[in-house]
């Protein structure tokens, strides 16, 4: 049977993505109250290539392989025969026979998808350029656990049309919810991601008007890794998009501020947003863990009903 990837959140059908939320919140709950005691990944290898830097992402994957009984590799492109022009296929291919999953944090979503053409183990997309769906399933399950089903609920993306954002685009397909995108011209997401999402997503200029009633907020840096050079420039473009906590005042009150990390503060958000009630992002990167670890258990063992 051929290898399930996870690219995009598309990846999934909606009931295996409000599967593995669920999923995820039991296997949090049982770490909490039992320990890790669950280890169904004994001698189970997860390769990790890193091709951008990462805090959150190589520590929830790693820990949550350590947790499971297995063993996380970490590899970077410097560090192994990617970095010296091995072509990408060869890579995989030659990993498919020692591994039992890969997990890639890159630039190209289309090499990515190279990879994953060739691997006969399960890929998972870490971030690229295009898409961050790991994130999202942690984002989703923050914003179920602490405010219950989110279905017909909406949410306020503000900021750039970037990889975050198509994520959060796909996902209000994946968990019908709505979501009203606010970015300045010329920072829209992609046409095409856009439209497979269809009425589920609206697109805003005002981001007041966009927070307007909202249950729920996010947004993520202006300037992602790779674009350093355009940060004065960005600035300037996106004067007026800070997060605050009088846009969180105008959206509902049981409205809940979310962000990927890491922040700028005094930039996408004020200075004291994170120190703000509404705000449980820190809640949200511990959910990386538990989601991921309800990710790879799916993609390598299948569904496990309890």
């Amino acid at each position: 049977m051929a290898a399930r990837h996870f690219l995009t959140l598309l990846d999934l059908s909606q009931e295996e993505a409000r599967y593995l939320i669920q999923r995820a919140i039991t296997i949090k709950n049982k770490l909490l109250t039992q320990g890790p005691t669950y280890t169904p990944f004994t001698n189970r290898t997860l390769a990790m290539i890193f091709e951008k830097s990462s805090t959150r992402t190589r520590v929830s994957f790693e820990t949550g392989m350590t947790q499971f009984g297995g063993h996380a590799l970490f590899l970077s492109s410097k560090d192994t025969q990617l970095g010296r022009g091995e072509p990408i296929a060869d890579t995989a291919r030659v990993l498919s026979e020692m591994v039992d999953a890969v997990m890639i944090r890159t630039f190209s979503h289309q090499g990515l998808e190279d990879f994953a053409a060739a691997s006969r183990v399960p890929v998972i997309n870490a971030l690229t350029d295009d898409y961050h769906p790991c994130q999202l399933l942690a984002d989703v399950m923050t914003w179920t656990e602490l405010r219950g089903n989110v279905r017909d609920r909406t949410a306020v993306w503000i900021g750039d049309g970037n990889n975050m954002c198509h994520s959060w685009i796909n996902a209000a397909l994946q968990f019908d919810f709505n979501l009203r995108v606010c970015c300045p011209e010329g920072y829209e997401p992609r046409e095409d991601i856009m439209a497979v999402a269809g009425d589920r997503v609206t697109l805003y200029r005002d981001p007041m008007q966009a927070a307007a009633g909202a249950n729920l907020i996010t947004t993520d840096v202006w300037a992602s890794m790779g674009q350093e050079e355009e940060q004065a420039k960005r600035i300037a473009d996106f004067a007026g998009f800070q997060v605050t906590e009088a846009m969180l005042d105008q959206a509902a009150s049981d409205v809940l501020f979310l962000h990927c990390l890491p922040a700028h503060r005094g930039e996408e958000i004020s200075e004291t947003l994170l120190d703000d009630p509404r705000a449980d992002v820190w809640q949200e990167a511990g959910n990386r863990l538990h989601a991921q670890k309800a990710l790879i258990e799916f993609l390598i063992l299948g569904r496990i009903d309890e």
